[in-house]
């Protein structure tokens, strides 16, 4: 039996719940559909059958989503945050989450599904966090200039050039 986590995100979907799930484990490595369970009795969001639940790992990370109806969009008050350690990482995953969705501001984009996420190059933390706040300063401009996030325009900034 799985080990069942103390906190497990939960994406509420009106439709396709399973088709994202499983887009997001084609993505990401160490991930997977565990288990799809269809609610067979009537419901608030309809009649049986009509509701599903997902249970998936992304990274090794439990999350859960629901396909039901009566749940609201996804806004930008929820996100996932993905950390890259270079630009090809930053690239591989803005393209494959981008596809179908919109991109944003500021390395955020919205997938085909309406979900928000943030593709970060863990570089750019560092320089956000620097005690150097002229430099942090710097890198957080040209950022806000930027649809997805150039580490080396990033380290530019941050370096004053």
């Amino acid at each position: 039996m799985a080990q069942i986590s103390k906190i497990t995100p939960f994406l509420w979907y009106a439709e396709k719940a399973q088709e994202a799930a499983r887009f997001y484990c084609s993505i990401f490595p160490n991930s997977k559909v565990r288990n799809v369970a269809v609610m067979n009795a009537d419901s608030p969001s309809g009649p049986p059958g009509s509701v599903e639940v997902v249970e998936f790992t992304l990274f090794g990370k439990p999350f859960r989503a629901m396909k039901a109806s009566g749940g609201e969009a996804f806004n930008h008050s929820f996100s996932l945050v993905v950390s890259c350690d270079d630009q090809a990482e930053v690239d591989r995953y803005w393209k494959a989450l981008g596809k179908g969705g919109t991109y944003e501001a500021c390395g955020w984009l919205k997938d085909k599904y309406g979900l928000s996420w943030q593709i970060t190059p863990k570089a750019l933390t560092k320089m956000m966090t620097s005690k150097d706040k002229a430099a942090a300063g710097r890198a957080a401009m040209a950022m806000m200039k930027m649809i997805k996030l150039d580490i080396a325009k990033l380290q530019k900034a941050f370096d004053g050039k």
